[in-house]
């Protein structure tokens, strides 16, 4: 048996052992061939097919299907992918893309199973995943570790040693505070695991929460986010006083304030009944863009740019979506 053919046949076997996911298995590849003719766009749209979409995917059209979920031999679009005829192959001769012959199969396959569509991963809800068998179960201390220890064991390999009370606080140190501990606490904590055990660790990971270290650390996600800067940028980027903001920002994850509220401060603080002067200075937030102070400028344009880019910031922070190319096409 040829070599290409033995692997074809080992790839296709495992894939037959789970059900596909259409983001994991079809969207790369009827998005690498497809959705240029057959996609959102409707300038480059042929046929008035739309493939991105699985209503319009799967619609009748003139008593056929491109897709016809659980019929694969009713498929047009599976009957394109395997015709040899110039005039009806999928993708086209010209477009110089091919379609292999595995990945025939898998979409053969997903159509079988009811040609299921998904979101884009990043809005899908996520899902906690049960926690996998493993051999040493007693290894496994917390349910994460079962999914290490499931890796490993299916490598051959196993788990390296258990790290020394030195390196373990020195791993969370860096993890929580951002700075690594002294020679003094390794002493203080190397002397502590000998005499209470497991309760050492527990109590060192609390000193270092408890730290206000801890709060300068997890700050600084969220300050980049936010575009946090001590100076205006531009050409003569000179300097701002936006220290105060920072350390509001500090303070809240010290104190453990609720992210709505966090949230609410910062953008209309202002805005709250009675607000506080923490909550007005939470919405500095929004002062965090770009300045020109520059002679010469025309403040209405530079005004347009500033709720352009606070829009952008704000979208970015807390959509997890740039909202930039809506500017210009919305």
């Amino acid at each position: 048996m040829p070599r290409s053919l033995a692997l074809l046949l080992v790839s296709l076997s495992a894939f037959a052992a789970e059900d596909l996911r259409f983001n994991r298995d079809i969207r790369p590849i009827l998005s690498e061939n497809c959705f240029y003719c057959h996609g959102q766009d409707p300038k480059h749209r042929e046929a008035k097919l739309r493939l991105d979409v699985r209503s319009e995917a799967v619609a009748e059209r003139d008593g056929t299907f491109a897709i016809a979920p659980g019929h694969p031999e009713k498929s047009e679009l599976l009957k394109r992918l395997l015709s040899h005829d110039p005039d009806e192959q999928m993708p086209p001769p010209d477009s110089h893309r091919k379609v292999s012959p595995a990945q025939i199969e898998i979409i053969r396959r997903w159509i079988a199973q009811g040609a299921p569509y998904e979101q884009h991963w990043s809005f899908l809800p996520p899902e906690r995943a049960p926690a996998p068998k493993v051999g040493d179960a007693n290894w496994a201390r917390q349910p994460f570790d079962r999914f290490v220890l499931a890796k490993l064991e299916g490598e051959k390999l196993r788990p390296s040693p258990e790290a020394r009370p030195a390196t373990w606080l020195r791993r969370a140190a860096f993890d929580l505070t951002g700075l690594p501990p002294t020679p003094t606490d390794i002493a203080a904590f190397e002397t502590d695991v000998a005499r209470r055990g497991e309760q050492a660790y527990a109590l060192a990971a609390d000193r270092l929460l408890a730290s206000p270290r801890f709060g300068e650390r997890l700050a600084q996600d969220w300050l980049d986010v936010s575009r946090y800067a001590d100076t205006h940028g531009f050409n003569n980027d000179s300097a701002r006083s936006m220290w105060r903001w920072r350390d509001y920002v500090i303070e809240a994850f010290n104190a453990n304030l609720p992210f709505d509220r966090f949230v609410t401060e910062q953008l209309a603080g202002d805005l709250l009944p009675s607000p506080t002067p923490d909550q007005r200075l939470a919405t500095a937030f929004n002062r965090n863009h770009v300045i020109n102070s520059e002679g010469g400028i025309i403040d209405e344009e530079y005004r347009v740019e500033y709720v352009a880019d606070r829009v952008r910031t704000t979208s970015t922070a807390l959509l997890g979506l740039t909202m930039e190319c809506a500017r210009c096409h919305d």
